[in-house]
């Protein structure tokens, strides 16, 4: 399964969409955060390890994440989508936007149901 993280400057309304729509994908697992000080869900560290794909919105948040947490990107791959923070939450327009920019990132979604094991 691979583990994704959006990322946008206050995580209100364009990575909590993304974190949403994506969440329906049973090949992915999905989380989201931003990178001002006051974000609802403040990126982390330990957000960035869990990572295997950081998807920003904008060109400065890749920056921002490079800057803060280069030791923990060794290997991972950050994907600039550049999406403007113009968007409500799960406006259709930003749904679209996001399906269709991260459509050459993504594999096609799987219909198989998730499975655990323990």
């Amino acid at each position: 399964m691979r583990k994704v993280l959006f990322v946008c400057s206050r995580n209100r309304l364009r990575s909590p969409t993304a974190e949403q729509v994506f969440s329906r994908r049973p090949d992915l697992e999905v989380a989201s955060a931003g990178t001002d000080n006051d974000a609802d869900n403040p990126l982390s560290g330990e957000l960035v390890e869990w990572a295997d794909l950081i998807v920003v919105m904008e060109r400065q948040h890749r920056t921002k994440v490079q800057k803060r947490f280069r030791a923990s990107l060794r290997g991972k791959r950050i994907v600039c989508l550049d999406i403007p923070d113009r968007y409500a939450f799960m406006d259709p327009v930003l749904v679209e936007l996001l399906q269709t920019r991260l459509a050459r990132h993504l594999p096609p979604p799987t219909s198989e149901p998730r499975v655990t094991t323990g």
